[in-house]
């Protein structure tokens, strides 16, 4: 008759650690994708705010239900890196996102545990307030008044196109779990 004998744990080798890599860095990787493919020149519609700013929404999404995945320093360079594309004033992104961040932070206990409908009017929010002081900063720095139009609008695609990036998020957040 055999002993029964716990087996040993399993050595995080090079691949098991490569695989966590992988699975910590997504959330960040999927922000950087989608701000690349909405920052891409696409006419019109792009010229004249109709783009929705999908950095918001990752920032929102991933603080709110993962924030050890979307640490300050990451949140600080999709700003500058929104920056950079858009042609904003430097540091304007950053600053709005990481506020953005800290925000959303304080009211993770709340929102974490509310139903799709109430985070996304949290979103809705959220979103308002930080292109709201968005545009005021563009406004400040320019010393000229700046359209707000084109602002009302990214606001609205933002806040309507948030239930499909939602989605993708949840997709991408299931796939994070060790199989």
């Amino acid at each position: 008759m055999a002993s029964p004998v716990a087996r040993p744990p399993r050595p995080r080798g090079f691949w098991a650690r490569l695989d966590r890599l992988a699975r910590d860095s997504a959330p960040g990787a999927v922000a950087v994708l989608l701000l690349l493919a909405t920052g891409l020149p696409l006419g019109s519609v792009a010229h004249h705010g109709g783009m929705p700013l999908t950095t918001l929404a990752s920032v929102y999404f991933w603080t709110l239900y993962r924030p050890g995945l979307m640490p300050p320093w990451l949140v600080f360079g999709l700003g500058v890196m929104a920056d950079l594309l858009s042609a904003a004033p430097l540091g304007v992104n950053p600053l709005t996102l990481l506020l953005l961040h800290g925000a959303v932070l304080t009211q993770r206990r709340v929102l974490a545990r509310q139903s799709f409908l109430l985070v996304w009017v949290g979103f809705a929010l959220f979103a308002t307030a930080i292109l709201a002081l968005h545009w005021t900063l563009r406004v400040l720095l320019a010393l000229s008044l700046q359209p707000l139009g084109p602002a009302l609008l990214e606001c609205g695609v933002t806040i309507a196109v948030y239930p499909l990036l939602s989605w993708l998020f949840v997709r991408v957040e299931r796939s994070l779990e060790p199989v």
